[in-house]
């Protein structure tokens, strides 16, 4: 019973939502992109903040607007 948990277990961390391949590259161009993110955190990076400041007024503005025309699209989004 415990290795077929631990199997369906791995399955389902082993699943993609996406098809898209992913390549030695792709992994080294993502965590790069992750690193740098950590980094400039640790070092109190002034663009860092700005990134931050403006990715959050963007989900901020998102969550607005979807509120208020959720209502409206509801229709077109069910056909």
């Amino acid at each position: 019973m415990m290795i077929l948990n631990n199997y369906l277990i791995s399955l389902n961390e082993a699943k993609r939502t996406s098809r898209s391949k992913v390549t030695r590259q792709t992994k080294i161009k993502r965590a790069t992109s992750q690193l740098a993110s950590v980094e400039a955190r640790k070092r109190n990076d002034s663009a860092y903040k700005q990134m931050i400041r403006y990715r959050d007024l963007y989900y901020k503005y998102r969550a607005i607007i979807h509120k208020k025309y959720s209502a409206r699209v509801r229709s077109k989004a069910r056909r």
